[in-house]
């Protein structure tokens, strides 16, 4: 997809080729495999899309086979790819998803490893409703880490709202103080997402309120507790949604599509239960699929 408007998102960040099982059996005995594109923020992008919203994903491929399926694959689900650059000799990153076993990665010195402030320098990300970001980019390398603080700098000083999904990785951060340095950044955006299981491990907190406390700056707070529900801090109010009953087959993908579906609730001017409901029924999907974005 691709016209001359903004979009009303716009997402940056590493898209790899996801290598998953046919079926929800195990990587080391299954005998049929799909490939899709699997990234946090183009899975954020490609929900959108399919929501009926208008979205963009930048990034930067391998000029090679993966990179140029990636690009058909994320524009085919109708994200505008205009910004989806090529990097003339490092590679497109792989992983691949062992259901129930997490995900394996192979993404050193990829592409997208590449990016820095130069890569959106020519983006108007002004002018978009949403800039959304995660805390895996700033985790690549120096210069994404950059890119990070770049993108946060200008959005800031724009009508442009920032959402920021922390997304540890704790195997990206090796032995740098993922903590300190995600709840700096969680704290200039305007909507970041949180599970309360990653919040316990980067900040010790125990309960949704305890990281609202650590985070009183972003203007709104979303805390998601797994099978038990989600809050929503909207400056001093709080609103509980309790998650949708699911039968799970994969797990991964599932913080992407609720950042999602939230996300286009916000963009339809929807109320906190509203937009908290809407990110349950995306994930939901999710859950019950071994796909990040599941055809309708």
């Amino acid at each position: 997809m691709r016209n001359n408007a903004i979009p009303e998102l716009i997402a940056i960040g590493e898209t790899m080729v996801l290598v998953t099982p046919a079926t929800a059996e195990p990587l080391e005995s299954a005998a049929d495999f799909h490939l899709a594109a699997g990234g946090a923020e183009s899975n954020v992008a490609m929900h959108l899309a399919r929501l009926g919203h208008s979205a963009a994903w930048a990034s930067q491929l391998g000029d090679d086979a993966l990179g140029r399926r990636l690009a058909a694959q994320v524009s085919g689900s109708g994200v505008d790819t205009r910004w989806a650059l090529t990097h003339p000799s490092a590679p497109t990153g792989v992983y691949f998803k062992d259901p129930g076993r997490g995900v394996l990665y192979y993404r050193a010195g990829s592409a997208a490893s590449h990016m820095g402030p130069e890569t959106v320098a020519g983006i108007p990300l002004e002018q978009a409703a949403v800039v959304h970001v995660s805390g895996i980019t700033p985790a690549l390398s120096a210069s994404c880490n950059a890119l990070v603080r770049s993108v946060m700098e200008r959005v800031a000083e724009s009508p442009a709202s920032l959402s920021f999904d922390v997304n540890h990785r704790a195997a990206l951060w090796g032995g740098r103080d993922a903590g300190a340095e995600l709840r700096e950044l969680a704290a200039r955006a305007d909507i970041v997402f949180v599970g309360l299981d990653e919040a316990q491990v980067l900040w010790g907190t125990a309960t949704p309120e305890d990281v609202r406390a650590l985070l009183p700056e972003p203007a709104v707070l979303v805390v998601k507790e797994g099978d038990v529900g989600a809050t929503e801090f909207h400056g001093g109010t709080s609103c509980f949604v309790p998650a949708i009953p699911t039968e799970v087959v994969e797990a991964v993908g599932a913080g992407d599509a609720f950042a999602a579906g939230y996300l286009s609730a916000h963009l339809n001017g929807l109320d906190s239960e509203e937009k908290l409901r809407a990110g349950h029924r995306q994930a939901s999907l999710v859950l019950q699929s071994t796909s990040d974005v599941p055809h309708p």
